[in-house]
């Protein structure tokens, strides 16, 4: 499982990299952002990824054990989103064995 889910977010990592680099080179973020903001999709999409961010800080902000780090991740998180939370997902499976159990993934301290 953990060789799975480091293909899984080096994926998703990868991709969001290329395709943010892609679209920021195909249109301004503020130009594209000016068209989401006047579709009602485009606002819910918004609140959806947004609230989607926050549900996986939390599960952060409870592995980490610093206010220093909770808030950097928070920060990364927010401004970069699914780059941001892939990122912090590979840290964690690169930390624990190919064979580890996916509690030393999940729960605090565990992948130490």
């Amino acid at each position: 499982m953990i060789v799975f889910l480091r293909i899984l977010f080096s994926s998703i990592f990868v991709f969001m990299v290329v395709s943010t680099t892609w679209a920021s080179g195909a249109l301004g973020i503020f130009e594209g952002g000016a068209q989401l903001i006047r579709n009602p999709w485009g606002i819910m999409t918004l609140f959806d990824a947004y609230f989607a961010f926050l549900t996986f800080f939390v599960w952060v902000a409870y592995k980490e054990r610093t206010a220093v780090s909770r808030v950097f991740w928070f920060i990364l998180i927010m401004l970069l989103g699914n780059i941001a939370m892939s990122a912090y997902m590979l840290l964690q499976l690169f930390r624990i064995p190919t064979g580890a159990s996916m509690d030393r993934l999940l729960l605090r301290g565990s992948a130490s």
